[in-house]
């Protein structure tokens, strides 16, 4: 297993590890079902196991990891049963997420939104795409008013996120596809029209699943 050692300043010691290990599993670097040590990540990124330990922990809300009892943590994999549960309550809450967050946007949100939107559009790796795509969705997240919908709407994100690059992987018109859906969100949010917006998400959520 090897992990991307690049650290941002501005990033925690938790962050820095928290976010190469993602990297690493959208990247496909990391498998489902691979084994993750905490003395062994540590090493490598040159960091105490605390920030490790603390990282597998939030990687494991996310439902990116399963915790084992020797201190470390494995890969999860999905079963297509769990996809779909996952899929049925993002189609009932992103909606809402919408109607309440297009009228709330400001402008700076919406340059946000767009700015990630052509940097997601331009030829960038996986992984990358992967960390732009949770962004461009948290602005929505952000602007909708309510925090309790914002983090239950973002923890199905994150454990669905893997699952929508494998797809990305196996088509690459998928990601043509989720691209140009991101564009026309950014329509939908500078002209405040909140069915368009709606319908978009549906299109957005379904398409994963109807590849996988």
């Amino acid at each position: 297993m090897e992990l991307s050692t690049y650290k941002d300043d501005r990033q925690t010691a938790q962050g820095y590890v928290r976010n190469s290990i993602r990297s690493a599993i959208f990247s496909g670097d990391l498998s489902a079902g691979d084994r993750l040590v905490q003395a062994e990540i540590a090493r490598q990124l040159n960091v105490s196991t605390t920030p490790v330990r603390e990282a597998l922990r939030e990687l494991a809300t996310e439902g990116l990891l399963t915790l084992d009892a020797h201190h470390g943590a494995l890969v999860r994999d999905l079963d297509h049963v769990e996809l779909k549960e996952i899929h049925d309550v993002r189609q009932l809450l992103e909606p809402e997420v919408m109607r309440r967050a297009i009228p709330r946007l400001t402008p700076d949100q919406i340059d946000k939104a767009s700015d990630l939107q052509k940097q997601m559009a331009e030829d960038v790796n996986i992984a990358t795409w992967a960390e732009l795509n949770r962004q461009f969705h948290r602005v929505f997240l952000d602007a909708c008013g309510s925090n309790v919908l914002a983090d239950l709407v973002s923890n199905l994100q994150d454990r669905y996120a893997a699952h929508i690059v494998s797809s990305m992987d196996a088509d690459p018109r998928c990601r043509l596809e989720s691209n140009r859906e991101h564009e026309a969100l950014v329509v939908a949010a500078k002209q405040r029209d909140i069915p368009a917006a709606t319908h978009t998400i549906l299109i957005h959520i379904a398409a994963p699943l109807g590849s996988s």
